[in-house]
């Protein structure tokens, strides 16, 4: 038979019963954008040459066409909603899917919601009925701190409102965004922004170091370390002419007895003889201490010149006797507080008693004579308020043995050797001043009253503004450290900073520390 005569397969039946199989189901994640399409926040270093770059790369790099303001906005909208992908992801898509945040989410607490039209994560927050503010401040876009974006937008910030504090740049960010921890991200970034370094930061002191040796030569006689500064000028009458004084204070570091003196000129030669008088009054020092002014510089000089012209037999006699000066940093009147504080003394006694009028030069230096004998009157340390307690010790006790100048001196029998009583006597009184001195005096001086904190010691190549309280902020001058001083304790307090081919040594305390500036702007 032929097999078109065949008897036919019965059809099978298309209809399958799908009750007992899985039904499938469709799965895409929907990416809103693609990172590629814009340019990567951190490799720009401000926030509108970002948005300039993302808005030609979107719209206008292909047919040069000028760039509008709608450009910038949807460029600023991609540079949000990149960030937000890269920090919030899983947040992003609960979101959009319509599911609760997880409980570890950073952004549970602002109730965020997502923007429908913009597709960017706004706060929720509790300020949806508060019908005086704007959209924006009522639900801003959360961004976090640690993303490129959000540094630039703080640095745009803070530059625009030209450095601020960190809460006036925090008031003007958060109405358009909430940062996570934005206080937090300001002070970051202001704490490396330069131009806030140069505005606002202060010098970081080391810990005030130990008392040196010059302020404890104990049992040594008064004035053996000795620092020295000058002060005034002060108008004399002269005739009929007015003529300008200076006055001169010598303050032994240990035992704090004070000498006043008069120049008739800041010179060399004025300074060399008020030495000299200085010397034959109360024995040559073996140290002495100053501040950077050239008078004492001159001085120096000549007495160093002076001595290398004498004999060789002289200056054999006389090397060990040899006066060492030890000058302090320029432009740090902290090294010299013991006789800078007695300085204002001094000036405060002589305005209360001549005032702004001129006298005679014999006035001026009687007057000065006066308040030497009330400052070396002055008790040093704790003055006690019990009757059976000794009489507080003065520098009069060591210079002339008695608590004050105006009391009578001892009087001696004829029928004693005066000499030796005399030479007795002084001895007792210099060893009661030592032991009075040991005990009530110096524990005073154990506490630090200031810079109590360690801090990062300044460095070779920090770069540095130099603090001049005669110019403005804006004309201190910026350089770069190039040597260190360290002190006794290892700390720097001293160090040379060299600013358009010239250097500068100055102290730690005249100095802010900046953040690094590029080697084609650097101004050293």
């Amino acid at each position: 038979m032929h097999s078109d005569h065949w008897p036919k397969s019965p059809a099978a039946s298309c209809l399958k019963d799908d009750s007992e199989l899985r039904k499938s189901t469709f799965c895409a994640l929907n990416v809103v954008t693609s990172k590629a399409e814009i340019p990567d926040a951190s490799q720009f270093t401000t926030y509108r040459e970002l948005l300039e770059a993302t808005a030609r790369c979107v719209h206008g790099v292909a047919n040069g066409e000028p760039l509008t303001a709608g450009d910038f906005l949807q460029a600023e909208i991609l540079q949000w909603r990149a960030s937000q992908l890269d920090s919030f992801f899983d947040d992003f898509q609960c979101l959009k899917q319509g599911k609760p945040l997880p409980s570890n989410s950073k952004l549970l607490t602002l109730s965020p919601e997502l923007d429908k039209e913009m597709d960017v994560i706004r706060v929720g927050g509790r300020l949806r009925r508060a019908e005086a503010l704007d959209i924006v401040t009522k639900h801003p876009i959360v961004l976090d701190p640690s993303h490129a974006l959000t540094k630039l937008i703080i640095q745009d910030y803070d530059h625009q409102l030209k450095h601020p504090g960190p809460e006036r740049v925090l008031a003007e960010v958060r109405r358009k965004f909430w940062i996570l921890r934005g206080r937090e991200a300001i002070r970051n970034h202001q704490f490396r922004c330069t131009d806030c370094r140069r505005w606002r930061a202060s010098p970081k002191i080391p810990q005030m170091s130990d008392l040196p040796v010059a302020r404890l030569q104990l049992f040594k006689p008064a004035f053996y370390s000795t620092g020295m500064d000058c002060f005034g000028p002060f108008s004399v009458k002269i005739g009929r002419r007015v003529e300008k004084r200076w006055g001169i204070i010598w303050k032994c570091l240990t035992t704090r007895c004070i000498y006043l003196d008069i120049l008739a000129s800041i010179d060399t030669d004025s300074f060399l003889m008020a030495f000299r008088r200085f010397a034959a009054r109360r024995g040559t020092p073996f140290e002495l201490w100053s501040d950077q002014g050239t008078n004492f510089k001159g001085g120096e000089r000549e007495l160093h010149e002076a001595f290398k012209s004498m004999s060789p037999e002289l200056q054999l006699q006389l090397a060990k006797q040899k006066v060492h000066f030890r000058f302090n940093p320029p432009g740090a009147p902290h090294f010299g507080g013991a006789w800078e504080r007695e300085i204002r003394s001094v000036k405060s006694a002589l305005y209360a008693s001549v005032g702004a009028q001129s006298v005679t030069e014999e006035v001026l230096r009687t007057v000065l004579t006066e308040v030497e004998g009330i400052l070396n009157s002055k008790p040093l340390g704790y003055l006690s308020s019990d009757v059976s307690d000794i009489d507080p010790v003065t520098p009069n006790h060591l210079l002339m043995g008695r608590l004050d100048g105006s009391l009578p001196q001892v009087v001696y029998p004829q029928s004693e050797m005066i000499s030796r009583k005399r030479w007795r006597h002084s001895q007792i009184l210099t060893d009661l001043f030592w032991s009075a001195f040991i005990k009530y005096y110096l524990p005073n001086l154990q506490t630090r009253s200031k810079w109590q904190k360690d801090v990062e010691d300044i460095a070779i190549g920090n770069v540095v503004m130099l603090v001049d309280p005669q110019l403005p902020r804006a004309m201190w001058l910026i350089g770069k450290v190039t040597n260190v001083m360290p002190s006794s304790d290892g700390h720097i307090r001293t160090a040379e900073v060299l600013i358009k081919g010239r250097t500068y040594t100055r102290p730690v305390s005249r100095m802010i520390v900046l953040p690094a500036i590029p080697d084609d702007t650097d101004t050293s």
